[in-house]
């Protein structure tokens, strides 16, 4: 006890600069109350210090406000140059690393051994002047004809020690069983494809040829495009690659073979011919497939995890290595609704390898602005660089058969996490090892948490708990702006998604909201920690001062709100590592950094003391590693969303307009409330609010007045909305003397109505609406535009197909029905099948069974066929139907009330334009292009149906 304590004289202690003055009598029976206002920091177990009067003060420049009795604030300047700077790097990050593209090189400067992209080029310039060459045109055939050509001279100039074999293979008619992802419930059935495969080995050395790697993509385009980027550019990769490697390879173990494939934007069939019908198939080992969602820039592997060698030689040789796990994580889980030539060579072939794809511009993607001028310079040089070293070092490898991880019933023995930083280095490591770097630290955080609730007590229980309430808060305040904004823009646009063609629209339309609403809710939770901190201390010591108590409520309710932000990445660590997400290092990096940074920088092994500003350079260490890992990689993620917005819409009129602006708006909040809750929590002591407020405010108001005014336009010429003008012809199967009906349908997978397209073409007599439904098997149009004049010109009965019913009996209580299908001139086709009228059925082409019995998996009761192939395809069909024992006829969704119910729906594509369709096409606006895949129909399309009760 103190010595005046004895007399019963008051004595009076300070905490630092705070001074607290209680009577010995027992006003304050304990010194340790004070701690329990103040719970205890995380990773340090440090209260409030208590020194007598006598001792020095304490020196703490970050508190010299507190000393004159002020409030204890950083400069809003300071707080704003943070935030200036956390934009700048991440901005910098990701243009190092995704648009920083090597020098095209010449031939001369490439040398004889080495990858020239103005060589390449010439490739490219030449296939897309063939424009769009599509399965089954003469333009395809003039394509193949010049790789085969391209691949017979690097036959002739390749190295004297080196075997270079040149096929051009035909393949036969065959069904395509694929059934994961975007193949569930269909059969595809494809007839003459060209292929060219070119094949190189070491002269002296024949068990090459039974260990070879493939190299894989494709020469055919849409019919809505000329491919400059999908995937002519990938063509022109690959043959001067072949050039080099044949100057190579006499000092290679293994062989390489080119796959130049026909059929692949017709559902990877000419992969699937390949792999299952080429005798070279049995030797390959490993793939690599070169693929394209836009145009030019990096091209990045984004499949490739479950070979670990593969990974991590070419993070090892190339010069430019670029890669995202977060890319493959995507695709595998279906939120990227696409497919490449890899899941055939993974599920019918058993094969493994790595997956690359060019993702720049995706908007462009299958539209009539997939050109060469868009092509980046330095985009081919950049993926023919990194493929020659990694080629080179795989086929100089010995063994490669027995380096191979197989992949077993579906199951990968090992998969790997990778990703580059800057474009220049990669890293690579095992799932195992992420396994156990994740389960330590989310063991040692769960540890130390823990630990420091329970010293802290019921009062550090409940002031954590409210610090999850803030995140909580941030999130639905964030969240809630952002999607209100995306309700509005549809309200004020002339369309929907004002930001297609101006992607930095995003940052005003949702960034600024989703930044605001997570001021708002974070400043919430700094209100709610700092009454319950300043509730529990008033009644344990009711004496102090409240100018001085106040101030150390602000200090301690920061640091709360800081370490808020490790609770959430926690938390997305330990789900992604419970499912195995290899992205999940983006959590790993930024839960340990700050943690680290904190740690290090405010955590003290001194005695007990009062709560500290948070130092500056504790946000700048913390925040410095994960930018570096993950910003560029948030960036180009959200450019990916906003481009594949343009064709969003599978089902035209399916989806309200603004669902595409809520996903967007939901990414970008997301990303906001995970990567600024550590710079956020800074702000609430410093005078940044009302300025950050105000500059948010006016952000947003700026973009939605560009977006109401139309100053900025929603599509441009070389940023298109897609659309697909079909002139439709209408007829019912079964019946000698048809009566069909046509018009001319326009309609669009980008979100929004055609008001402004329709204006261009008042005198073509459109009517826009959603009370006309056009089922075009492989998709419903819900909204759309349709004119029927002039539509009965342009093409002729003899164009009808036909589907008859050659017999229908019933032998032994089960009946089976024999349905002739004639395509006529058409060799692209889709046939929908009702399952559920039918117990099952069989397809022949020529006689030969292609679809057999057996079980077959539908999408709401129907099985589709999608046919494909060359000029000499087969036009003549059969398929023989097995009914049900008791058929229940039941109506389908898309049947019109009191219809009897359809057992088939047939369409016939013909590539032809007629007058009225190309009248339409002439008058729609620059900026519309039309959009192509494997189920669109071509400009001419005969729709036919067969009822059940036929």
């Amino acid at each position: 006890m103190h010595p005046m304590e004895e007399e019963g004289f008051p004595v009076t202690y300070t905490c630092h600069q705070l001074r607290i003055v209680y009577v010995a009598s027992g006003e304050l029976s304990n010194v340790r109350d004070l701690g329990e206002l103040f719970p205890m920091q995380l990773g340090n177990s440090r209260m409030p210090r208590i020194t007598e009067a006598s001792d020095p003060p304490a020196s703490d420049e970050t508190l010299r406000p507190t000393e004159q009795g002020g409030k204890p604030a950083r400069s809003a300047f300071l707080w704003v140059a943070l935030f200036v700077l956390f934009l700048n790097s991440s901005w910098a990050v990701y243009h190092f690393q995704f648009e920083s593209l090597p020098l095209p090189l010449d031939a001369e400067q490439a040398g004889k051994r080495g990858f020239s992209e103005v060589s390449a080029l010439e490739h490219v310039k030449y296939l897309t002047k063939l424009g769009p060459h599509p399965v089954g045109s003469d333009a395809l055939e003039l394509a193949v004809q010049y790789v085969f050509a391209a691949a017979e001279k690097i036959q002739k100039t390749a190295h004297w020690e080196v075997d270079v074999h040149v096929d051009l293979f035909r393949a036969e008619t065959a069904a395509n069983n694929l059934s994961k992802g975007l193949f569930k419930g269909k059969t595809l059935v494809y007839s003459d494809l060209k292929h060219v495969v070119l094949r190189i080995l070491p002269k002296y050395l024949p068990e090459a040829e039974d260990n070879v790697i493939l190299v894989s993509s494709h020469i055919d385009t849409v019919f809505s495009s000329q491919g400059a980027g999908d995937c002519s550019s990938c063509v022109g990769v690959m043959l001067e690659l072949a050039r080099g490697i044949a100057q190579w390879a006499h000092g290679f173990k293994n062989g390489v073979i080119f796959l130049f494939n026909t059929g692949e934007e017709e559902g990877l069939n000419g992969a699937h011919s390949f792999i299952t019908q080429h005798p070279w198939r049995s030797t390959i080992r490993f793939v690599v497939d070169l693929e394209a969602m836009g145009i030019g820039g990096k091209s990045i592997v984004f499949q490739g995890g479950s070979v670990p060698w593969a990974i991590e030689t070419y993070a090892k040789v190339s010069k430019y290595p670029s890669g995202l796990v977060i890319a493959q994580d995507l695709f595998h889980s279906g939120a990227i609704q696409s497919a490449t030539d890899f899941q055939v060579y993974e599920e019918v072939g058993g094969l493994s390898g790595l997956d690359f794809a060019y993702t720049d511009a995706t908007a462009i993607y299958h539209t009539k602005n997939d050109k060469l001028k868009l092509l980046k310079p330095g985009s081919l040089q950049h993926l023919g660089e990194n493929m020659l070293a990694f080629l080179i070092q795989s086929a100089m490898s010995t063994n490669l058969q027995n380096k191979m991880e197989v992949k077993k019933d579906g199951i990968v023995q090992s998969q790997s996490i990778f990703f580059d930083i800057l474009g220049t280095y990669m890293v690579v490591y095992s799932q195992r090892l992420a396994t156990m770097l994740h389960n330590s630290v989310i063991l040692q955080s769960l540890l130390i948490w823990t630990t420091s609730l329970i010293m802290g007590g019921y009062h550090g229980a409940i002031t954590f708990g409210l610090s999850c309430f803030s995140i909580l808060l941030m999130w639905i305040c964030s969240l809630s702006l952002s999607i209100m904004v995306s309700f509005l823009i549809p309200l004020i646009s002339t369309s929907p998604v004002p930001y297609i063609a101006n992607p930095w629209l995003v940052i005003g339309l949702f960034g600024a909201p989703a930044v605001l609403g997570a001021l708002i809710g974070q400043h919430l939770g700094f209100l709610c920690i700092s009454r319950y901190l300043r509730s529990t201390f008033s009644k344990r010591v009711p004496t102090v001062a409240s100018n001085t108590l106040e101030n150390l409520i602000k200090l301690e309710t920061e640091r709360w709100l800081f370490k808020a932000g490790f609770i959430q990445w926690l938390m997305l660590l330990i789900i992604g590592n419970f499912y195995k997400v290899g992205s999940s290092f983006v959590a790993l990096v930024w839960l340990v950094s700050p943690a680290f940074a904190y740690g290090l920088m405010e955590a003290t092994l001194s005695p007990l003391r009062s709560p500290k500003q948070l130092k500056i350079v504790t946000l700048i260490l913390g925040l410095a590693m994960p930018i570096l890992f993950s910003s560029g990689m948030m960036i180009r993620l959200v450019g990916i969303l906003v481009g594949t917005i343009v064709r969003s819409e599978r089902n035209p009129g399916s989806r309200p307009e603004w669902l595409g602006n809520v996903i967007v708006a939901v990414f970008v909040s997301a990303i906001v409330c995970l990567m600024l809750v550590y710079l956020l929590s800074y702000i609430h002591l410093s005078g940044a609010k009302g300025p950050m407020i105000f500059s948010m405010l006016m952000l947003l108001a700026l973009a939605l007045a560009a977006v109401s005014t139309g100053i900025l336009p929603t599509f441009t010429e070389d940023i298109s909305r897609a659309v697909n003008v079909v002139h439709v012809v209408k007829t019912k199967g079964n019946s000698e003397n048809q009566d069909a009906s046509s018009f001319i349908s326009l309609s669009s997978l980008t979100p929004g109505k055609l008001t402004e397209e329709v204006k261009n073409l008042k005198d073509e007599e459109f009517t826009c609406g959603w009370n006309k439904t056009i089922d075009f098997v492989s998709f419903t149009v819900k909204y759309g535009c349709w004119s029927s004049k002039d539509s009965r010109s342009g093409w002729s009965k003899s164009d009808i197909p036909i589907v008859h019913v050659e017999h229908d009996s019933i032998a032994s209580g089960a009946r089976k029905t024999r349905i002739f299908i004639d395509t006529k001139f058409s060799k692209r086709w889709s046939l929908a099948i009702n399952r559920e009228e039918i117990r099952d059925f069989t397809f022949e082409a020529d006689s030969e069974e292609l679809v057999p019995l057996g079980d077959k998996s539908e999408v709401d009761g129907w099985h589709f066929i999608q046919f494909s192939g060359g000029k000499n395809s087969p036009t003549k069909f059969h398929l023989n139907v097995f009914w049900l024992s008791n058929t229940t006829h039941q109506s389908q969704k898309s049947y019109e009330s009191g219809a009897s119910p359809l057992l088939l729906k047939l369409r016939t594509d013909v590539s032809k334009i007629t007058p009225e369709v190309e009248s339409v096409l002439e008058k729609l606006p620059p900026w519309c292009s039309l959009f192509g895949k494997s189920t669109s129909p071509y400009p001419l399309a005969f729709l036919t149906t067969l009822p059940v009760q036929f």
